[in-house]
């Protein structure tokens, strides 16, 4: 066989190779996108609520990638300056956890809600799907505080139609073998407990993006 018969022929044979197999997925992009508690605080980058929630969904069959836009100290304004540059093109839906800071400094929950309200309407307005986290005021903040601090995330749920977790630390807040030695971050083992109590919620949130596919 002639060199250039043969090279044809290899040439031939390696698209039709290509071009039967079948190609392979992208994982889903989401973001977890928050405050410190999200980043992963005094924690290695795979102890990280992110990437932990990331492996428990992929022992479930569920391809995701899960960037983590978590920076501590971040308050509602915060992440309202940086929305749109922290989520990349292409995400498809986006773990909303905000308002802690905003609740231990005190900033009105008036404002709180705005910004949070301000955050979706721009995922919203990029076809980008939001779970959204809650949070609770801390209780030196008083009752009338938490009264109006607490309410912000089901009633943003409801009147958004957003997939909701209540409260991002259930099952941490009050347990300190759970948590660092400042008494308000999880440390790994919190971690695992957490990303335990948001799966069914965070699963039912993909299934729910990938039947809009």
């Amino acid at each position: 066989m002639r060199l250039k018969d043969f090279l044809l022929f290899f040439f031939s044979l390696a698209m039709t190779i290509a071009l039967s197999t079948p190609s392979r997925a992208e994982s889903m992009s989401l973001v977890g996108f928050g405050d410190s508690l999200m980043a992963g605080y005094q924690l290695p980058p795979e102890d990280a609520f992110p990437a932990r929630l990331e492996k428990a969904l992929k022992d479930k069959g569920i391809d995701v990638a899960i960037a983590n836009a978590g920076v501590s100290g971040d308050t509602t304004s915060g992440g309202l300056a940086r929305i749109d540059w922290s989520v990349p093109d292409g995400t498809k839906g986006v773990i909303l956890e905000l308002g802690a800071n905003d609740a231990l400094r005190g900033i009105p929950p008036e404002e709180t809600r705005k910004n949070l309200e301000a955050m979706i309407a721009r995922l919203k307005g990029r076809g980008v799907a939001v779970l959204l986290v809650g949070m609770m005021a801390p209780p030196n903040m008083g009752a009338e505080y938490a009264a109006r601090f607490n309410s912000i995330y089901s009633d943003l749920a409801r009147e958004q139609n957003l997939a909701f977790y209540p409260f991002f630390l259930d099952g941490v807040v009050t347990k300190a073998e759970l948590q660092l030695e400042d008494g308000m971050h999880p440390n790994s083992q919190g971690i695992a407990v957490m990303v335990e109590r948001i799966l069914p919620a965070a699963e039912q949130f993909v299934k729910t993006l990938q039947k809009g596919d």
